[in-house]
């Protein structure tokens, strides 16, 4: 360096800027969650969103029935065979979401500076004067002043189709009340009361809230967010309990989003439940949308296998700057330790517009630079008018060398050497301009601590299934673990045949030749392509490099 210069890594190359994009069978490392819902759930359409790259189908219990989401999955299933690709299924809890059901179905208009009535009594139809929801403790739990917003799915970004309010009275409505006195014996001037007011029966609790701007709000479901105030309900609810037993457990599904995580113990709660319905390994994504969350997020990730940053819902209990932050110290946070994080609301205006804006667009791309693993579309998928198209907007500029120096610093020495090796394949896939990486797993463990260390190239993880046994029978797993990896950036599972859990390494061999051939038959291995593999020989891990030969 010269002197009184500084070097300056660079983030981002401007040969990458330059350099035209190419397209292929792996559209981006960058993983992405879709929404089935009424717009997506088709064959074709599912078809159409695994070819564009949507690795994980997401079924939001917030809407509709099981049999409703039992029909959405069946025809996944059906895509998933007709092109020949994994997708892994993401159950999403309710939790202690607040809702207005609008049982009629009619548009409600509601107009700036006009009063309306959050009352929990639910017999009471929807209307632009009233707002019947799910929950009677509301009136205790706010004050004057306090936001609420209300929307459908929770606010497709666009001030027309979510209403702003702010709390103007809480009304505590009683229908009588029975008063007991009692009066102390002891000698005194005056008498002493030493009882108080005892409610017999209430009608519940209303809430007057001013609106802030005009807005027509549609749909069977309404969501309903206050900003910064706990609501006392579980975040694992008995509904949600009641949704994992049945369909979860019939379909063995392979994530649970949790939603409104706000304590570890959530997170604790949710994996107890869930090795009592035999869904052992079900992996949780711990869903945090709340400030309370944010403060015990470090707690959280010790206890979650993933993080989903829902930022919609954290923007209503943070200024749009502090939502900034948060993500930047939460991707961190996650790459330091190898686990997965999704980031929400990424490209709303594509729900009813063909292509994303110039600052959604941009915004993504910083997302996918901090580090994120992939991105959940909701309503863009949803009942977005472009499912299809929505999937294929992902980020491919990445500075691979430059996370990669963070995360070797911030691990330290000495360093495992599970770790030590899977270091030693990413950095030896930089050194020789490798085209892929190669695991044998049979966990997936070894393929996420290769993630861990953000690849430049895709990695190609060969699972290896695993007999067990439970004294009765023996089976082999490894669907579920090729799955899971589904949801890890830049890894592609491939389920090995089940010969190869006995076979040893002949097998192995045979194995990498499957995947080399795949490599070359999407179009990323051409002859004299270097490819750095990651196996077991014996106790030991070890890497070698290879040159593709066709």
């Amino acid at each position: 360096m010269q002197a009184g210069l500084m070097e300056v890594e660079e983030p981002v190359r401007l040969s990458s800027i330059l350099t035209v994009s190419k397209l292929s069978f792996l559209p981006s490392l960058t993983k992405i969650v879709g929404t089935l819902g009424p717009k997506s759930r088709s064959i074709e359409t599912i078809e159409a969103c695994l070819r564009a790259g949507m690795s994980v189908a997401r079924f939001d219990f917030s809407w509709l029935d099981g049999d409703y989401h039992q029909e959405s999955l069946e025809n996944l299933r059906i895509a998933v065979k007709n092109v020949k690709k994994l997708c892994a299924v993401m159950l999403d809890t309710v939790g202690p979401e607040l809702k207005v059901y609008n049982t009629n179905g009619n548009s409600i208009e509601l107009k700036t500076d006009n009063y309306v009535t959050i009352t929990p009594d639910v017999t009471k139809p929807p209307s632009n004067e009233v707002f019947p929801i799910n929950y009677a403790g509301l009136a205790t739990s706010v004050k004057n002043g306090v936001t609420i917003f209300i929307g459908q799915y929770l606010f497709t970004g666009s001030e027309t189709t979510s209403v702003w309010l702010e709390v103007s009275v809480a009304v505590q409505s009683c229908t009588f009340l029975t008063i007991r006195f009692s009066w102390d014996e002891v000698a005194s001037d005056k008498p002493v009361l030493i009882s108080t007011v005892q409610v017999v029966e209430t009608k519940g609790a209303d809430v007057i809230c001013q609106v802030k701007n005009s807005a027509t709000l549609s749909g069977p479901v309404l969501t309903l967010h206050v900003s910064r105030v706990r609501i006392s309900l579980p975040t694992l609810t008995d509904t949600d309990k009641q949704i994992i037993s049945n369909w979860g457990s019939r379909n063995k599904v392979d994530f649970i989003s949790l939603h409104y995580t706000r304590h570890a113990e959530d997170v604790r709660e949710l994996r107890t439940f869930l090795n009592s319905q035999n869904l052992h390994e079900t992996q949780i994504f711990a869903k945090v949308e709340t400030v309370e969350g944010l403060k015990h997020f470090d707690e959280i990730l010790r206890e979650a296998d993933g993080i989903i940053i829902s930022r919609g819902s954290l923007g209503i209990d943070l200024p749009p700057e502090k939502v900034f932050l948060f993500q930047k110290y939460a991707l961190y946070k996650c790459n330091m330790i190898g686990k997965p994080a999704i980031i929400t609301r990424v490209v709303d205006s594509m729900t009813d517009n063909l292509r994303p804006t110039r600052a959604e667009a941009t915004d993504v791309a910083n997302a996918v630079l901090d580090g994120a693993d992939g991105i959940l579309l909701g309503a863009e998928t949803l009942q977005g008018q472009y499912p299809v198209e929505t999937v294929n907007t992902a980020e491919k500029v990445y500075s691979h060398y430059l996370n990669f120096k963070r995360i070797a610093k911030h691990v330290g020495e000495p360093m495992s050497h599970a770790e030590s090796v899977a270091l030693s394949a990413v950095h030896s896939s930089m050194k020789v301009k490798a085209s892929l990486i190669v695991v044998f797993t049979s966990s997936g463990g070894a393929a996420r601590l290769i993630a861990k260390y953000r690849p430049p190239v895709p990695v190609f993880a060969i699972i290896i299934p695993r007999l067990r046994t439970n004294s009765l029978k023996w089976t082999l797993a490894g669907s579920s673990q090729s799955r899971q990896l589904l949801g890890v950036r830049g890894v592609y599972p491939i389920l090995a045949s089940p010969h190869m859990a006995t076979s040893g390494r002949s097998s192995e061999e045979s194995g990498l030749k499957v995947a080399l051939q795949h490599g070359k038959s999407i179009g990323l291995l051409s002859p004299k392509d270097r490819v750095v593999v990651f196996q077991k020989i014996g106790n030991s891990s070890v890497i070698k490099i290879v040159e593709f030969e066709d």
